[in-house]
């Protein structure tokens, strides 16, 4: 595999042997985009995302689903050019290295780490949330504050636990959790088709009546936010059985797969609710109501969506201990980070600190006096900005590491340029008209937080300058060292 560095940061035990580190070649195509697609919690997505994008767009909701997957399709173009010729546990931090530089390459991994904690942290909510509806509905009286820490300790510490058991554990328990939780939706939905009946065929939709194209593009934005976190399997090039042609597999064709599913939901769900879809509090249980779906279902479907936020918590913090692992094999943070469990072979510091920090923001805010919803909506768009950030930089870095090898790249500046365009209109979007609180503030909590950590690279910029050559250029070979 290609080596672009072999040096270490001061104090890395340069004579670790190869093997050692985190564990190579363990995981399968299947495995990998079980991953990508735990990270995107399409059934989450799938329970609140449609119902908003109608109340803009109305009968053009398949067509913002539509768009939405043709611009993350152009997002992991880019990154699929990496990925077939780079193996590493640095995700788009590395990628972005190969085009942009250490400058952009930190800007990217920064970016990242705050876009995986902030999706990791609210998922942790929704299924606080969920699980506690489900806790009741099973006669449980689990509502309340303490409750709610309790079930954030409780699954915060588990998804905590599975990451640092291993990437294969975690990744089949995600896989596990988002089959189970897609199949019962789809057994909702094609219950509520076959319930419809000839009513079922709604060429309203088919034809975006009444809809406008800017209810469409604004419904393009909450779309676009559905598809968060879609290209995480890039994280590991480790641990992936033939990286090179599995990753970018995984990543396509998950994106692609879950934007079917998208349209396929949104479709169903306007077709038998109809204009209910806009007021509905929880559209996948009034469409089990509406249908008469056996009251045993109803427990079933809010497991459902509790299992697949539970699941989008595990796989980006599975993403957080590569990125950091990798910086710490640079110097970027201590080197202690880029170290890994002597039994395990997981990144363990990163994940234990990444875990329980996730747990105490979303502990201080439940305190504070919000509803794990509500924690799951802020959280959540501040994490999205993180990806914005990191997408819109990949596909920059894409154009120019093409052009810089002279690679044929026609297609990369296509995909290149609906990327970006999209991104910064998907930040517009959300910054005017000037939202209500707290959506006013939190794009510039956001930028705070990313100058925060950009002090980190002026620091070694102009005391570890050696560093600062490192960024991005540990690849698969070049990670060693247990302890």
């Amino acid at each position: 595999m290609t080596t672009t560095s072999q040096q270490h940061p001061p104090g890395a035990a340069a004579g670790a042997p190869t093997d050692a580190g985190l564990r190579r070649g363990v995981m399968s195509g299947p495995e990998l985009a079980a991953q990508a697609i735990a990270n995107i919690a399409p059934s989450a997505v799938i329970a609140f995302t449609a119902a908003a994008i109608f109340l803009g767009a109305g009968n053009g909701t398949i067509y913002a689903f539509g768009l939405a997957t043709i611009v993350i399709l152009c997002v992991g173009y880019c990154v699929v050019v990496f990925a077939r010729k780079h193996a590493s546990a640095g995700s788009l931090y590395t990628y972005v290295s190969k085009g942009l530089g250490p400058a952009g390459a930190y800007l990217a991994g920064a970016a990242l780490l705050i876009g995986c904690f902030g999706i990791a942290a609210a998922s942790l909510m929704g299924s606080v949330s969920y699980m506690s509806q489900f806790l009741t509905l099973l006669g449980v009286p689990a509502a309340g504050l303490g409750w709610s820490i309790g079930l954030a300790i409780v699954l915060g510490g588990l998804a905590t636990l599975f990451t640092i058991r291993g990437i294969r554990l975690s990744a089949r328990v995600s896989l596990v959790l988002e089959l189970l939780s897609v199949a019962i939706i789809l057994v909702l939905l094609i219950s509520a088709l076959v319930w419809a009946g000839p009513g079922a065929w709604d060429p309203a939709q088919l034809l975006a009546e009444g809809s406008s194209f800017q209810g469409v593009a604004a419904g393009m934005v909450l779309g676009i936010l559905g598809f968060v976190g879609f290209s995480s399997a890039d994280a590991l090039g480790r641990e992936a059985k033939n990286p090179y042609k599995a990753i970018p597999r995984a990543i396509m064709w998950s994106a692609l797969t879950v934007g079917i599913l998208y349209v396929f939901a949104a479709y169903t769900q306007i077709a038998v609710l109809g204009d209910d879809l806009a007021t509905s509090a929880s559209p996948l249980e009034s469409m089990s109501e509406l249908i008469g779906m056996p009251a045993w279902f109803a427990p079933v479907l809010t497991f459902g969506v509790a299992a697949s936020f539970f699941a989008v918590v595990v796989a980006p913090l599975n993403v957080i201990g590569r990125i950091v692992y990798v910086m710490g094999k640079e110097g970027v943070v201590h080197e202690r980070f880029g170290r890994t469990h002597e039994r395990h072979l997981t990144p363990h510091r990163v994940l234990l600190a990444a875990g329980a920090l996730a747990v105490v923001v979303d502990i201080v805010f439940l305190i504070a006096g919000a509803d794990p919803m509500e924690i799951l909506v802020w959280v959540n768009t501040w994490g999205t900005y993180g990806y914005m950030v990191a997408y819109a930089l990949v596909a920059i870095a894409c154009v120019v590491y093409t052009q810089r090898a002279g690679m044929r790249n026609g297609l990369v500046w296509v995909c290149a340029t609906i990327a970006v365009a999209t991104m910064a209109y998907v930040f517009f979007a959300n910054v005017f008209p000037v939202p209500a609180f707290p959506f006013n503030v939190i794009p510039y909590v956001f930028i705070v937080c990313v100058l925060a950590a950009l002090t980190r690279y002026w620091f070694l910029k102009a005391r570890h300058p050696e560093v600062i050559a490192r960024i991005g250029n540990t690849e698969t070979s070049a990670m060693d060292g247990v302890g």
